[in-house]
């Protein structure tokens, strides 16, 4: 195989919707990055039809940094991409969240990474960080394999080829030839572009030294909703990828079944008080995980306790409503 030539020119594509409070941090965060050159980079936000004070925010950075700014009237997340991508013309894209904020050495390291490594996409860990003692809770539920089940892109491990990784720094070339990101999808658009990307022969490298911090969800109904909706999508790729699908992702749907089986079992009087084992051994679990949960002040604690289940049957509810649905 004949070593492609290196990359160098860089493009950071963003879909923006909603994000006043963390816009700035996100943007900032780009023009912090270490080894670059600002002649090799392109910086571009995707505008959604936002019901806060975001596009005055982007408007604001745009006096402040060289950035551009498309409209992304649909608002959806793949959308805003492609139209960001298409905004642009460098080696390497690296997406970014404006919900996240780039490590200083995040994307010089990457596109070392991609050269050496001939990757496709590269990427790293989410590192979940809160401000508020609940989007603390949240964090910690990311960051743990009790949360999100232990994914490599939240509890790290070691480098190697991965299924998917978080966010991702993609060679553009790759890009458009598979046609980018699939925006029939609302969700999970990242995993099913990195299962193109594995079934076209390309490599997905996932190394735990590239960290993007993410700020969670900041209430219980945003997080809810986001979970729900979350599950549903994966149960809908999970539907059409049937042998892709990784078995935690049916701990969640379970969860909710046993509880709400159990449940009836005791309403209608069959075997007693035992039908109350699954919900009992759940809440069990949830004292257990908020009394030993290391780092987090006594609200965040208490905290937890709703974080968690909100996470674990949102997704699961969503997942099973997802399989019972057509999309």
């Amino acid at each position: 195989m004949t070593k492609s030539k290196d990359l160098q020119t860089i493009a950071f594509v963003m879909p923006v919707l909603n994000e006043e409070k963390h816009l700035a941090g996100a943007v900032e965060s780009i023009f912090e990055q270490k080894n670059l050159e600002k002649s090799e980079i392109e910086v571009v936000l995707a505008l959604g039809p936002s019901t806060d004070n975001t596009n005055k925010v982007a408007e604001a950075l745009k006096s402040q940094y060289p950035v551009k700014i498309v409209p992304n009237p649909t608002g959806k997340t793949a959308n805003g991409l492609n139209l960001a991508i298409s905004a642009t013309s460098a080696d390497i894209v690296v997406r970014v969240d404006a919900h996240s904020e780039l490590s200083p050495n995040y994307t010089d390291l990457a596109r070392q990474i991609l050269n050496e490594k001939q990757a496709a996409n590269v990427g790293g860990v989410m590192k979940a960080v809160g401000f508020t003692p609940f989007q603390q809770a949240v964090a910690f539920a990311y960051n743990s394999r009790l949360g999100l089940g232990g994914g490599s892109y939240h509890v790290g491990g070691q480098a190697g080829p991965s299924d998917s990784v978080y966010l991702g720094v993609f060679r553009r070339k790759t890009l458009v030839e598979l046609g980018a990101f699939d925006e029939s999808l609302v969700r999970g658009q990242d995993w099913e572009l990195n299962l193109r990307i594995r079934n076209s022969g390309q490599l997905v490298w996932f190394d735990p030294r590239l960290e993007v911090t993410y700020h969670p969800r900041s209430s219980l109904g945003k997080l809810t909703k986001q979970f729900f909706q979350t599950g549903k999508w994966r149960a809908w790729l999970t539907k059409a990828h049937p042998n892709k699908a990784n078995l935690r992702y049916f701990a969640p749907p379970a969860l909710v079944i046993g509880v709400l089986a159990g449940l009836i079992l005791v309403f209608t009087g069959f075997f007693g008080l035992l039908g109350l084992i699954p919900l009992g051994s759940y809440i069990a679990m949830l004292v257990l995980a908020a009394v030993f949960a290391k780092g987090l002040s006594i609200r965040a604690r208490f905290s937890l306790l709703l974080a968690l289940p909100a996470m674990h049957f949102s997704w699961g509810s969503g997942f099973l409503a997802g399989l019972l649905s057509k999309r």
